[in-house]
């Protein structure tokens, strides 16, 4: 080698690697704002053709839009575990709602605080054990879903905890809305005979009414996610803050929350990092509630060990380097203690959906949807007129039947039936397709450690719930 090349080759790795150091110099700060209960596609961004949501409209225009991203199972405590802890629900210990975590569950307080971050969460909590999930409370958002009516929000908490130090921050958002009772937000604005209900759900007056309030809560809830961006601007932190917006599961309309069709598992995910992430584009590229911890660790500079995450980092499909991430991504449901036990697992490869329902002789039910005896804050009549409907209208009465009686398959070609109302099963067309999402459900579940319906049980769930998990998982 000539003097020169060595030189040359000498500045060349110095310049590479201070590049590289100097990306790492100042960690971002995250701020992950969380909505509660809201169908990705009845958001403008994918399609929604009813809900006003100027500021989403706006962030959305600013960052990178993910097409497909998913949570594993779509009720409240179990994604939120896997969001926070980078685990699947069979490893983080949460299978069901209103259950717990294993106690030595590491989560984003563990992982990033190690990194010097300060990580505070305000809002909705919902997950246990403490000890697994030690963020620090931050007020100021109603910690209560079902509270009539959502208590007033004040900035001034996040605002102090974003400027305390100089230290990187990551602060979780988590709201109320719009998960029910849905009494936010200005319904006139979205008059009941002219909304446009989608397909999966009844054209009753109920569900006009009902969705009538959905859409307006989806509307107050936009208008909070503005003035968290108008606060992260004012505080100077935007160059240096990357938001993340994710709606969470499907609404507690029939065929949304608690199942495994797309408009249960499916959830928005919006990400913006000026100067970092390309703004408004968009990615075809799988991801999965479980990747969020180990892409956050990436951007903070840490590599992320493979061995205790389910999830893998999507950094370079953030930064635009990569336009695919996963091949697969995995579903579960435990139906217990919504209802009676309805084990179910899922797989989708972004343009298939393959469901097991792994005790079909039992008709589904899940009492939040289907309502109690006398109306309360939580349930609404929808259910009923849908029953009631059913006898005069022969598609009703398919829709009552699909969200009961469901088969032990299902497939559905969702990159061209958005809304799975046309079951594929046993078509001679998609056999293979069949065979392989099955094939691969099949070794998922088996690395996960998951017994199936064996677990979706009283005496398991109740266990868990006091910390005496009966199946551990992979870990």
């Amino acid at each position: 080698m000539t003097p020169s090349f060595l030189i040359r080759f000498a500045l060349t790795f110095l310049l590479a690697t201070t590049t590289v150091s100097l990306c790492f110099a100042k960690p971002p700060n995250i701020l992950l704002i969380i909505g509660d209960d809201c169908t990705h596609s009845d958001l403008a961004i994918y399609g929604g053709e009813n809900a006003k949501t100027p500021n989403l409209d706006r962030l959305a225009s600013e960052s990178l839009v993910f097409n497909h991203a998913y949570l594993a199972e779509a009720m409240c405590q179990p994604c939120r575990a896997e969001l926070y802890t980078g685990l699947y629900p069979m490893s983080n210990g949460c299978n069901w709602n209103h259950s717990a975590s294993l106690s030595n569950t590491q989560s984003l307080p563990h992982h990033l605080g190690q990194l010097g971050y300060r990580v505070g969460l305000a809002g909705k909590v919902h997950v246990l054990p403490k000890k697994a999930f030690p963020f620090e409370s931050v007020a100021g958002f109603d910690p209560n879903c079902v509270r009539n009516p959502t208590q007033p929000h004040d900035l001034a908490p996040a605002r102090e905890f974003i400027t305390r130090s100089d230290e990187p921050f990551c602060l979780v958002v988590a709201l109320v809305d719009p998960h029910v009772p849905w009494v936010m937000g200005d319904a006139s604005a979205y008059p009941r005979d002219e909304i446009k209900l989608p397909p999966n759900l009844a054209d009753t007056q109920q569900t006009r009414e009902a969705f009538s309030d959905y859409l307006a809560e989806i509307t107050y809830m936009d208008g909070q996610v503005g003035e968290l961006l108008s606060m992260v601007d004012e505080t100077h932190h935007r160059d240096n803050t990357m938001v993340i917006f994710t709606s969470e599961q499907g609404a507690q309309f029939p065929g949304c929350k608690w199942t495994n069709w797309d408009t249960g598992l499916h959830t928005a995910l919006v990400a913006r990092w000026p100067g970092k992430i390309p703004a408004g584009t968009r990615t075809d590229a799988l991801v999965q509630y479980a990747d969020l911890v180990p892409t956050f660790l990436e951007a903070a500079g840490q590599s992320p060990d493979g061995d205790r995450f389910d999830g893998i980092s999507f950094l370079n499909v953030l930064t635009g380097e990569s336009d695919s991430h996963r091949k697969y991504v995995y579903g579960t449901h435990n139906n217990i203690p919504e209802g009676p036990s309805y084990p179910i697992r899922s797989i989708s490869d972004g343009k298939y959906r393959y469901i097991r329902n792994l005790s079909p002789e039992n008709l589904y039910i899940e009492k939040h949807v289907m309502g109690p005896p006398v109306e309360d804050n939580i349930s609404r009549y929808y259910w009923r007129s849908w029953v009631w409907e059913s006898g005069n209208s022969e598609r009703t009465y398919d829709l009552v039947e699909r969200y009961m009686r469901r088969p032990a398959e299902e497939l559905y070609h969702t990159a061209q039936d958005r809304y799975e109302m046309n079951n594929l099963i046993d078509q001679d067309s998609v056999q293979s397709i069949q065979q392989q999402l099955s094939a691969e459900l099949d070794r998922w579940m088996e690395s996960q450690g998951d017994p199936g319906a064996e677990q979706d049980t009283v005496e398991t769930h109740q266990a868990a719930k006091k910390g005496d998990h009966r199946f551990k998982g992979r870990l």
